[in-house]
């Protein structure tokens, strides 16, 4: 990278707006370094990483051309990376462009074409690789902000997986502040991303300090009220008894409240043993540690958060017993006489819990005496969160931050509201934001005077991050408050001690950045090299296969390659090879369907990737096809098309990694998968099924039905263990369901074990239906509209919240919609199936008072 800004006092560079960055030494040689291979750069919160990454994108784009795409896991995130783009860049403002899901998928296609820079949420990108919009073949950079999220199945390691195969001259930069707990979690960070050097500068590096300021760090122990004790105890003592019932079963020896997270996870290990053999004891003691684990979100609720935050999750727990379905451990937690008992106490304490002073007291503090200006309480709680705002409301201007998704009995914040909030909050319009997590990550969130923690986290990573918004321009103060003997305390230490060893780990980063670099050449990056050389594996049939790195390949390349041995000594019957996919073979060429376009319905997409928009492919026929895919050239790829909301699970991901794939998304009106003309599947997990048998709103053989009306040869999969074992219902009525799918609509009934196999599977369909049946792919169909009694029964299982059985049953027992709403509790019971709890709640929908 040309360095022509040297000493001077803005950074002066190809396509850099002139005069517009001020020039800092450590930003120009992490970007130097970042320029030259796939770079992990880790700078403290507030001091630039942005820039950096920024620098990276200018020097690529001038000398190399192409495109950039810089990746940010939250809409404000992107909103703000955009707006700094388009000044710090001498570009038109339409070269830089957002992809979040307010824009529809098909204009997103559109835009990619003629974009320089593209700025999105992972989970757009993902959607639109998944469904062959948009091409990484000429992204030059790529950054991943916050990339401490690549773990798991996040989507920035699809999206890694993808760009490193995919992009003709790749380069990748990773940035954050905490890019992991100690030196695994950041190795693994760097695998995931495919990242082979690492750049730290910390607060202890001289360029970096003169743009830092102390920060110091108190906490206020807090002392909980007699009452709270109380209840605390209460829900304790139903944990101690949930416990020696788990004793009884032989699967602990614990029997104190205290238990940890990770002796609950060794518990329910050993339970899923017993499950697996099929005893009675697995599926009881699953039921208590269901229980075990509510009431200690109870007991974390009254002790660090507020008896306001408690009443709540325990309505939220009461209205889930009386709903259809509800949980034995739901129903019988309830009922428990000292967790009533703490209810009603919760409910008659009129008082807040003591950090809602103290939290007062300290705003008053800085704000008034010490004449501050803007502060930020974070909290982990959105009932908190609430409470706090009104609390705090009558003595400073409150205003809460919190993110898009609507919970019970909140609502989220739409983009244009948060970022409204925090342009208010920056031109000092209100004095306090109450916020929780959505803030703490890399918004240009204003600097305050002080950073409050309701309760301290529990990771390194999630303090830095909030800690991150003071200490910027000027000596700063972070407060933590922690409830006496609570998990607040043991929360505290924990961060506190990571927080230290994440220092270390990153200082002896930046001294064994050689030895970083061999750790990560051994785990395989050489993978990501292109994919015509030793990371390509020949297959049986001669075809090269790129081996799908990152958490979402499964590393078999195509399932549907023929076996690589000879059939040379056979005794002449069909091998199991017969039946693999066998590209030289054409049967059933008559078989067709009828060709044309149309639209499918286009819908908005969040940021959750599981409702990603149809794709507008054309107008209707006369027929209603949607799409269909003509195969005339035996070379083309197997193509298949999936239902938006099925991105939920890996397989449209894994799938679209596999040579000789296509993967194609819509907002499918029959089925999760097309793979032919006349093959739709219907995907179901083994809970999906038990939940289709026992109610939802429509049935899985509502589902199917539609399947049969509009497709020769439907398929259902149920994917999973334990069919029989999941649930406490009758084989029989299992396998009832079964033989219906089968002889009463006709679909075929397939078994997997888990995804890949599930992608294994449609994959060789789809090949037999498009390459040796030589058959088209044709979206088509629609849901029949529900019948009379279909829509009688719908009525009453949503006004009584009990589901199509017992709706069906009482239609059967009164005649009519208007009956049951019109009979009182002692006919309900008279009905086979109602309880005390049943009638109640009907009671309670139909004749409250409507109060919105």
């Amino acid at each position: 990278m040309a360095t022509t800004d040297a000493g001077g006092e803005h950074v002066e560079r190809p396509l850099v707006t002139p005069e517009f960055l001020e020039n800092r030494r450590y930003q120009t040689e992490l970007a130097e370094t970042a320029s030259g291979d796939h770079t992990l750069v880790c700078l403290p919160t507030g001091l630039g990483k942005t820039t950096v990454s920024l620098l990276v994108t200018a020097e690529r784009l001038n000398a190399v051309g192409g495109k950039s795409l810089m990746l940010a896991p939250t809409k404000p995130l992107v909103q703000q990376h955009a707006e700094f783009y388009r000044e710090a860049l001498e570009l038109d403002d339409e070269d830089v462009v957002v992809f979040t899901g307010e824009v529809r998928p098909d204009d997103r296609a559109a835009l990619w074409d003629d974009a320089r820079i593209v700025i999105a949420t992972p989970q757009v990108v993902e959607n639109d690789l998944v469904g062959n919009r948009i091409s990484l073949a000429d992204v030059t950079h790529c950054t991943f902000d916050e990339c401490h999220r690549a773990t798991g199945d996040y989507a920035y390691n699809y999206i890694a997986d993808r760009y490193h195969a995919d992009a003709e001259n790749p380069l990748v930069t990773g940035m954050s502040a905490s890019p992991g707990d100690d030196e695994e979690a950041i190795l693994e960070v760097c695998e995931n991303l495919g990242l082979s050097d690492v750049a730290v500068m910390t607060e202890n590096d001289a360029d970096v300090a003169e743009y830092t300021h102390d920060t110091s760090v108190d906490w206020k122990r807090i002392e909980l009220p007699e009452v709270v004790v109380e209840i605390r105890d209460a829900i304790n003592e139903v944990i101690k008894d949930r416990l020696s019932q788990l004793k009884e079963l032989g699967v602990t020896n614990k029997s104190s409240a205290d238990i940890s997270e990770r002796e609950i996870q060794q518990i329910q290990g050993q339970l899923r043993d017993l499950m697996n053999n099929d005893q009675s004891e697995g599926y009881q003691g699953m039921s208590l540690l269901a229980e075990i684990r509510k009431l200690r979100t109870a007991v974390t609720y009254v002790e660090t958060q507020s008896v306001e935050s408690l009443r709540r999750y325990f309505e939220r727990l009461k209205e889930a017993a009386r709903s259809s379905g509800a949980s034995k451990a739901d129903q019988r937690l309830v009922s428990e006489p000292k967790v009533r008992e703490a209810m009603r106490k919760a409910e008659s304490y009129n008082d807040l819990h003591p950090k809602f002073r103290q939290t007062r007291m300290l705003l008053a503090e800085t704000l008034g005496i010490e004449n501050g200006e803007r502060v930020i309480v974070f909290t982990e709680s959105r009932d908190t969160a609430e409470t706090l705002v009104d609390f705090l409301s009558d003595h400073f201007t409150t205003q809460k931050f919190v993110g898009q998704s609507d919970t019970d009995g909140s609502e989220g914040m739409t983009q244009t509201q948060q970022q409204e909030t925090l342009d208010r909050f920056r031109n000092g319009e209100f004095e306090v934001l109450v916020s929780t997590s959505v803030a703490e990550e890399g918004l240009d969130v204003p600097e305050v005077d002080l950073v409050l923690f309701y309760e301290p986290v529990p990771t390194a990573i999630r303090a830095i991050q909030r800690k991150g918004r003071t200490g910027r321009q000027a000596e700063g103060r972070v407060v933590v408050l922690l409830a006496e003997d609570t998990r607040d305390e043991a929360y505290f230490w924990k961060a506190r001690n990571d927080q230290k060893r994440m220092k270390r780990e990153l200082n002896e980063l930046k001294s064994v950045a050689g030895e970083l670099e061999a750790r990560l050449d051994q785990t395989g990056l050489d993978e990501y090299e292109d994919t015509t050389g030793t990371a390509s594996s020949g297959t049986g049939d001669g075809e090269t296969t790129r081996q799908s790195g990152g958490s979402t390949g499964n590393g078999r390349g195509s399932g549907a390659n023929k076996s690589a041995e000879d059939d040379d000594g056979s005794d002449g019957q069909a091998g199991l090879d017969a039946f693999a996919d066998d590209r030289s073979e054409a049967a059933d060429a008559d078989a067709g369907a009828a060709e044309g376009d149309s639209e499918a319905a286009s819908v908005d997409e969040g940021d959750t990737g599981t409702a990603d928009g149809g794709e507008s492919t054309g107008t209707a026929d006369d027929e209603g096809t949607v799409a269909t895919a003509g195969r005339d050239d035996e070379d083309d790829p197997v193509e298949i098309v999936a239902d938006q909301r099925e991105l939920d699970s890996n397989i449209a991901r894994d799938l679209s990694t596999r040579d000789g794939i296509e993967t194609r998304l819509e907002t499918l009106a029959v089925g999760d998968y097309v793979l032919s003309d006349r093959v739709v599947v219907e995907r179901k997990t083994v809970a999906d099924f038990m939940d289709t048998l026992t109610g939802g709103d429509r049935s899985m053989f509502e589902q199917v039905g539609d399947a049969t009306r509009n497709y020769g040869r439907p398929v259902v999969i149920i994917e999973g263990e334990d069919l029989f074992g999941a649930r406490n219902v009758h084989h029989k009525a299992i396998q009832g369901a079964l033989a219906s799918l089968a002889v009463d609509f006709g679909a075929s009934v397939l078994r997997t074990s888990d995804e890949d196999e599930t992608a294994d599977l449609l994959e060789v369909i789809a090949g037999r239906e498009q390459e040796t049946a030589d058959r088209e792919v044709s979206v088509h169909g629609e849901k029949q509209s529900k019948t009379l009694p279909e829509q009688q029964e719908y009525v009453v299982a949503a006004i009584a919240e009990v589901g199509p059985v017992t709706a069906r049953t009482l239609l059967e027992s009164f005649g009519s919609v208007e009956a049951v709403m019109t009979a009182d509790k002692d006919d309900l019971l008279e009905v086979s199936g109602i309880g005390d709890v049943t009638a109640d709640r009907i009671r309670e929908v139909i004749a409250s008072d409507y109060e919105p």
